[in-house]
């Protein structure tokens, strides 16, 4: 959470959720939407808590799902968010290595750490005169 983020107390998050304060520490004690604490352990809520406690509302209350199965698909929600991060994280180096490729017109060896590269060029024939 970055210094300038908004956050929220709990009865401002709970309010702003549609919930009842202690609704929100059960979810915490539970580990479903955990939000950061003061160094006096108060709770703070970001927006994304907020957002979180609506989506727990939504699936337990218009969905029928229970504690456990909202826990599951929080967790796999998260775990899909950083994998598509990774995934996309790792396209760029590709399409940065490539881009490199085509700009060196040369190949991408992996060559150990412990081993000396030297590079070369076959010379270009001369010209018969």
């Amino acid at each position: 959470m970055r210094e300038s983020e908004e956050v929220f107390v709990i009865s401002v998050a709970a309010e702003l959720a549609g919930m009842h304060a202690q609704t929100l520490r059960t979810y915490d004690r539970l580990g479903i939407v955990t939000p950061r604490r003061t160094r006096g352990g108060g709770r703070r809520y970001s927006r994304n808590d907020v957002e979180l406690l609506r989506t727990v509302q939504h699936l337990s209350q218009e969905e029928g799902v229970n504690l456990a199965g909202i826990k599951s698909i929080i967790e796999l929600k998260q775990e899909n968010a950083r994998l598509r991060e990774e995934l996309a994280d790792a396209q760029e180096r590709i399409e940065r290595l490539e881009r490199t490729q085509r700009a060196s017109r040369g190949e991408l060896v992996h060559v150990p750490r412990s081993t000396a590269v030297v590079m070369w060029e076959p010379r270009r024939r001369r010209k018969a005169q």
